[in-house]
């Protein structure tokens, strides 16, 4: 199965037990994180490359601005009946400013709430390779090393399901809760503070999840997301020995991806004005099943790949060339990659990532994926899945280089 990759792929479990078993749960700006981001580093120095180590601000939690959404509804719903038609606009006001906030998080974006959340430093690693011949294009590889905390919403199907339904709901009554407080403060219907009674329900029910998984322990991180930032380090050695012909790649280990990606959001608006021509490429969760490459993802509303024709036209004809990876488009609902921060702004990206064609994220024909699980550690790393991802990963990169001639 792994032909010739073999030596790639016992340098890859390396490097997930490393990140996943000696360091272990690395949540984002802590001190095991920036351990992580430092064994990145010295590994792209042993192979004689000057990786830099570039710091930024970020969350600590992924969960806090949306504890402070869910307590400003619950805020408005209080206010709404105290003064009649002041009160109402006041209600109003705070609704649309949690609301406003909420959206601006969802699509990565400053907000005035994240003014308020607990913040940390985060660091991304990164190094770059020439290419052999002339500089026609530039090719981003990313995998990020922090890890998720394992709060109850992950812990089997049926409750990733339960959440992603919840999550949509409170979203959709929030909005109406911001739109019938506005209503009211001109009309004072009386019939709207008793409706939005089950707004300020799930406002309730969301501060309870959000505090929760803030308290529960994080991922040791050995499929999520190990795999992709050791999928980085791997491919810098074989890239040492078989470099590409007319791309430079850039080698880049983020950190706070789990915090909706600061460090990708970091990387792109320090370096977008230095990339040539670029295409990203995203690994994620590589060591249980697929491989896959995403062609939609996102919470609300969705991301998708119609802006990367070209990389999805490639992944689709190695697919069929090569049965034998098993390689698959998919889908991810309720969650995103760091391909969103390529595609926000206009850049060609997909995500090669370990979930079954019908987009699941947990359990596919009996694979669990530990997906924010305390169980994710290395031994339950699949070596023959490792071995499809990197042919497919290498192949794709190949093919990348040989679109640039």
């Amino acid at each position: 199965m792994n032909g010739d990759h073999s030596s790639h792929i016992a340098t890859w479990q390396e490097h997930i037990r490393v990140l996943a078993g000696e360091i272990g749960p690395r949540g984002s700006t802590t001190e095991n994180e920036r351990r992580a981001s430092e064994y990145c580093e010295q590994v792209l120095r042993r192979l004689r490359l000057t990786p830099r180590l570039e710091e930024f601000i970020s969350a600590r939690s992924a969960y806090q601005l949306h504890l402070l959404v869910a307590l400003l509804m619950l805020l408005s719903f209080i206010l709404y009946p105290l003064a009649g038609r002041i009160s109402a606009l006041l209600a109003a006001l705070v609704a649309l400013i949690g609301l406003y906030s909420e959206i601006r998080e969802l699509r990565f974006r400053n907000n005035p709430l994240r003014r308020l959340i607990a913040k940390g430093s985060g660091q991304n690693v990164i190094a770059t390779l020439p290419p052999a011949g002339d500089h026609r294009q530039d090719l981003v590889l990313i995998g990020h090393v922090d890890t998720n905390r394992t709060p109850i919403i992950f812990s089997s199907n049926g409750w990733v399901n339960l959440w992603r339904i919840f999550a949509a709901t409170a979203f959709f009554l929030f909005c109406g809760q911001a739109v019938l407080y506005a209503i009211g403060a001109v009309t004072q219907w009386a019939w709207i503070w008793p409706v939005t009674g089950i707004s300020a329900v799930a406002a309730v029910l969301l501060a309870a999840t959000c505090i929760h998984a803030d308290l529960t322990p994080y991922s040791p991180g050995a499929n999520d997301n190990a795999t992709g930032a050791g999928l980085v380090l791997t491919l810098a050695d074989h890239l040492q020995s078989e470099p590409l012909q007319h791309t430079r790649v850039w080698l880049v280990c983020t950190g706070c991806e789990e915090v909706k990606h600061y460090g990708a959001v970091d990387f792109f608006s320090r370096h977008q004005a230095d990339l040539y021509r670029p295409a990203v490429l995203v690994f994620e969760m590589l060591g249980r099943d697929g491989p896959g490459w995403l062609t939609e993802e996102g919470i609300i509303p969705p991301f998708r790949t119609n802006a990367s024709p070209v990389m999805v036209e490639m992944a689709e004809r190695l697919a069929a060339e090569h049965p034998e990876w098993k390689a698959h488009p998919t889908h991810v609902s309720g969650g995103n990659t760091e391909m969103v921060d390529a595609l926000r702004l206009g850049i060609p990206a997909i995500t090669l990532i370990g979930v079954g064609p019908d987009g699941t994220r947990f359990n596919y024909r009996g694979r669990e994926l530990y997906w924010h699980k305390i169980e994710d550690t290395p031994d339950k790393i699949d070596p023959e899945v490792l071995g499809r991802a990197y042919a497919f990963a290498w192949a794709l990169i190949r093919a990348l280089d040989g679109a640039a001639e």
